[in-house]
């Protein structure tokens, strides 16, 4: 018997996935002009986080989402649709970026994490 080799990670790969994220939790003890831009880039660490890419794009619709009742009376949740994809152009790091999309929902309870594999 050899010895178990570290194989290398599998290649990220395009996969789009949706999430419930609570905002109220993410912007606890901020100051009222500082809650939606630090949502925003909350979003963004979420993403860069749980999507494994460094280049994040937020969809205009999220942060109209987000902004639509003032900079200072975010939404308690939102869902959110994040995509890896692959970038079209060689700049900046990596070969993936992240869409983050805006996902309307009635109501939050018993939403899970669902993952499905990009077209």
């Amino acid at each position: 018997m050899g010895k178990k080799e570290k194989g290398k990670q599998n290649p990220l790969g395009e996969v789009s996935r949706d999430y419930t994220i609570n905002l109220h939790k993410a912007v606890h003890k901020e100051t009222f002009k500082r809650k939606a831009p630090r949502a925003v880039s909350h979003i963004i660490r979420f993403a860069q986080k749980n999507m494994l890419t460094e280049d994040v794009r937020v969809d205009p619709q999220l942060n109209e989402a987000i902004w639509k009742t003032g900079i200072r009376n975010l939404p308690r949740r939102i869902r959110v649709r994040l995509q890896r994809k692959k970038k079209e152009e060689d700049d900046g790091k990596g070969k993936y970026f992240t869409l983050a999309q805006y996902v309307p929902v009635d109501t939050f309870a018993n939403l899970k994490t669902e993952i499905t594999k990009v077209q």
